[in-house]
C-alpha cells in the first residue's frame, strides 16, 4: 500500500537513477509514437512516469537535508546533473508540447475541469521551459538550469557548514543565569572539573542565548556569528542572479519577477509591490511605537546604544512584564508527544481524520510515522521529524513524497514528511516546546494536510501539486490561528509530570500576547518580501548594489536598522536555496486568505465548527491544485477575501 522509506543503497543512487530515467525516456518516446493520442493513452501514463521519478528521488534529496553527511552531499551532487538532463529532455521536447496542445484542442469539451487544468498547467510550463525555442537557446537553458541547481545546493551546504562550525563557550554562570532550566541542561558540559555552557547556531541553542543570555557581549558574539554566516554565499548570489536574468531574457521576459508571476495568482509586478508597500505603511507607525517600548526598557539597564542583538532579550523581558508571560513556565505544558496527541484529537474533531502510529521505517529513531484514517479507511501516511540534530538543515518544512491519484489501473495514496528543529529530548527531560514551536507544528501540518487530504485523481494537480505559489501558504497559516485558541490548547497543554492542564489564566496570557510586536513582525516580513521581489526586477551586478537595495528598503520601512556587518542575504535560503525567488511575498498574500477564513470560525461562535471544518476540508484541502485558489476561497466563503481581516487579526487595525 505504501512504499517503505529505504536508502540503504544510497551510494549506488546515481546508477539506479540513470537506469530509471533511461526507462522513462524510452517510455516517453514510445508514447510519442502513438498515432491517435488521447488524454487516457498519453497524459495518464505521462503523469505516472513523473510520479515514479518523484517516488525514487524525493527520499534521496530529503536525506541530504535531514541527515546530511559527505555521502549524502556527494550523492545529491551526482544526481543533480543526471536529473537536470532528463528534465531538460522532457521540458524542452516540442513533440510532447505539441501532443498536449493537440489533445487540448481535440478533447477540451469532453474532459473534466480537473483534466483541463492539467493540460493548461503543462502547456504553460512547457512554454516557460523554452520548448518553443531554437536548439541553441534550449542548450543554453539546459546549462543554466543545471548550474542553478548546483548553486542552490552549494548555498544550502555552505549555510549548514557555517552553522555547524561555530560554538560559543560560557564559563561564568552569570552569563547564563537567566536561561531556562531545560536550555541550561542542553548547553551544559563538564570540563576540567568545571561546568561550562556551549551554544551553537542550531536554532534552539541560538534562540536560547539571544533571548535569555545575560552577557550583552556574548549576545553580540552569537548574533554576529549568525548573521555573518557563509560569506562565500555572496558570490553565489551574484551568479544565481546573473543566470536567472539570462534565463528569463531567453524566454522573453523583462525580468525574473515577471517570469515568476506567470505561475502565480498575482497578475502584475506593480500589484505585488503596491500590496506590500501599502501593508508596510499601515504597520510602520505602530512598529516604531513597539520598538520605542523595547528601547525604553533597555534604557533602564543603561543601554543607550540599543542594537539588534538586544532585541530578543528585551522583547522577552517586556513581554513578561506586560503579560506576565514566562516561556519557561509554559514549556513543561507543551511536551512534544502530548502536543502531537492533542493536535491529532483536534484534527479529528475538525476534519474527521485519525492518526495511528505505525512501526514503519524512517531515517532516524526519533522520527514517528503515522497512517491517517478516514471513516476507518487508510487514506495517507505522514513522517514526523521534530527534534533538532547537528546534521539537519535549520528551519521547518513539509516535503511531499507521493501524491493521491487514481488513473485506471494506476493509483496511489499520498505521503509526506514534516521536519522541524525543536529542542532535543534527553534521558532526563522530554522535548519541551515553546508556544512558538507549537505554532510552527500547526503551520507545517497545514501544508501536509493540503497534500494528504487530496481527493484529486490526477497527480499533476493533486495535493500541493499545481497550487499557485502565492496561495500555497493559505492552509498552513489558516491552521496556525487555531494554536492560539483556548479550547484547542486545552486538548494538549498538560504538564508532563503532574498531568495538570494549563490554567485559563495562563492560556489567556498566551492569547493576549499573540499580537505582541505584531507590527514589527509584519514590517520585517515585508522587508524580506520587498527585497526579494525588487532584487529580481532588474540585474544587480555586485555585492554593494545588492546591499544598497536592502538598505534602502530598511531605511523606508524598518524602524530597526541592523549593524552594517549583518549580511542577512547570505542566509536567505528561502529564495537562493528554495522555491521562493520573487515569491516571498506569498506569505503575506496568502495570509489575507487564511485570516479571513479563520474569521468565519470566530463569527460562527464555535471554533470547533465541524460543519465549517468539513466544508473547508472538502472545498479547499481536497481540491489540491485542480482549481485556482481564489475560486476555491469564494466557494468556501461566498465572498472575496478582505485585507482588513489580516490587519485586524494582527491587531494592526481595530
Amino acid at each position: 500500500m505504501f512504499k517503505e522509506f529505504n536508502i540503504e543503497n544510497l551510494e549506488n543512487t546515481k546508477n539506479d537513477l540513470e537506469k530509471l530515467l533511461d526507462e522513462c525516456k524510452e517510455e516517453i518516446i514510445q508514447l510519442l509514437e502513438i498515432e491517435n493520442k488521447t488524454y487516457k493513452n498519453f497524459v495518464h501514463p505521462f503523469q505516472e512516469i513523473g510520479e515514479r521519478i518523484s517516488d525514487f528521488i524525493t527520499p534521496v534529496f530529503h536525506i541530504d537535508s535531514v541527515k546530511n553527511s559527505e555521502i549524502t552531499t556527494k550523492v545529491y551532487e551526482e544526481c543533480l546533473p543526471v536529473l537536470s538532463k532528463y528534465e531538460t529532455f522532457v521540458s524542452q521536447n516540442d513533440n510532447i508540447y505539441l501532443a498536449l496542445k493537440d489533445i487540448q484542442s481535440n478533447e477540451k469539451s469532453t474532459l473534466s475541469i480537473i483534466q483541463n487544468k492539467v493540460l493548461e498547467n503543462e502547456i504553460r510550463d512547457f512554454k516557460l521551459s523554452g520548448s518553443h525555442l531554437d536548439k541553441e537557446n534550449k542548450k543554453r537553458l539546459e546549462e543554466i538550469n543545471l548550474k542553478l541547481n548546483e548553486l542552490s545546493h552549494k548555498f544550502s551546504v555552505n549555510l549548514l557548514n557555517a552553522t555547524n562550525d561555530f560554538e560559543m563557550i560560557c564559563e561564568d554562570f552569570e552569563d547564563v543565569k537567566e536561561l531556562p532550566k531545560s536550555d541550561l541542561e542542553l548547553a551544559s558540559f563538564e570540563e576540567d572539573g568545571k561546568t561550562k555552557y556551549k551554544f551553537t547556531l542550531q536554532m534552539p541553542s541560538y534562540i536560547a542565548y539571544i533571548t535569555y543570555g545575560t552577557n550583552r557581549a556574548k549576545r553580540e558574539e552569537i548574533y554576529k556569528a549568525y548573521c555573518t554566516r557563509a560569506p562565500q554565499n555572496s558570490d553565489i548570489i551574484l551568479e544565481i542572479l546573473n543566470l536567472k536574468d539570462e534565463k528569463v531574457k531567453i524566454l522573453g521576459f523583462d525580468n525574473y519577477s515577471q517570469y515568476s508571476l506567470a505561475t502565480k495568482m498575482a497578475n502584475t509586478e506593480d500589484e505585488v509591490v503596491n500590496f506590500l508597500e501599502e501593508m508596510a505603511l499601515k504597520a510602520k507607525d505602530k512598529a516604531k511605537e513597539e520598538l520605542e517600548e523595547i528601547k525604553a526598557l533597555a534604557f533602564e539597564d543603561g543601554i543607550t546604544d540599543f542594537n539588534s542583538y538586544d532585541m530578543s532579550y528585551y522583547s522577552e523581558k517586556l513581554k513578561k512584564a506586560k503579560y506576565d508571560l514566562d516561556q519557561e513556565y509554559f514549556r513543561p505544558y507543551f511536551e512534544q508527544k502530548s502536543v502531537l496527541n492533542g493536535f491529532f484529537d483536534f484534527l479529528n474533531q475538525m476534519f474527521n481524520i485519525e492518526f495511528k502510529l505505525t512501526s514503519a521505517k524512517a531515517w532516524d529513531d526519533k522520527v514517528d510515522v503515522y497512517d491517517i484514517y478516514e471513516d476507518g479507511k487508510i487514506i495517507a501516511r505522514i513522517y514526523i521529524d521534530l527534534e533538532a540534530r547537528k546534521e539537519k538543515r535549520g528551519g521547518a518544512w513539509m516535503n511531499n513524497w507521493h501524491s493521491h491519484y487514481n488513473m485506471g489501473d494506476k493509483s496511489s495514496l499520498p505521503t509526506a514528511y514534516i521536519v522541524c528543529n525543536f529542542p532535543q529530548s534527553t534521558e532526563k527531560t522530554p522535548s519541551l516546546l515553546r508556544h512558538d514551536d507549537v505554532v510552527t507544528l500547526f503551520h507545517e501540518m497545514g501544508h501536509a494536510l493540503h497534500h494528504l487530504l487530496s481527493k484529486v485523481d490526477e497527480p499533476f494537480v493533486s495535493g500541493i501539486s499545481g497550487v499557485a505559489w502565492d496561495t500555497v501558504e493559505f492552509p498552513s497559516q489558516f491552521l496556525e490561528y487555531f494554536s492560539y485558541d483556548k479550547e484547542v490548547l486545552k486538548l494538549f497543554a498538560k504538564h508532563y509530570e503532574t498531568k495538570e492542564t494549563l490554567s485559563d489564566e495562563a492560556i489567556d496570557k498566551i492569547i493576549k500576547a499573540k499580537n505582541f510586536q505584531s507590527s514589527l513582525a509584519t514590517v520585517r516580513q515585508i522587508e524580506f518580501a520587498l527585497f526579494d521581489f525588487k532584487l529580481h526586477q532588474k540585474l544587480y551586478k555586485n555585492d554593494k548594489d545588492v546591499q544598497n537595495l536592502l538598505d534602502e528598503i530598511r531605511k523606508e520601512f524598518s524602524p530597526m536598522i541592523p549593524p552594517s556587518y549583518n549580511k542577512f542575504q547570505n542566509g536567505f535560503s528561502h529564495i537562493f536555496a528554495g522555491g521562493y525567488a520573487a515569491g516571498y511575498y506569498s506569505y503575506k498574500w496568502a495570509e489575507v486568505l487564511s485570516a479571513d477564513a479563520f474569521y468565519m470560525f470566530i463569527d460562527s461562535g464555535n471554533i470547533f465548527n465541524k460543519k465549517l471544518g468539513m466544508k473547508y476540508r472538502d472545498v479547499v484541502l481536497s481540491q489540491g491544485g485542480s482549481r485556482n485558489m481564489d475560486e476555491l476561497f469564494f466557494e468556501f466563503a461566498n465572498r472575496k477575501p478582505s485585507v482588513d481581516s489580516l490587519l485586524k487579526i494582527d491587531g494592526i487595525i481595530s
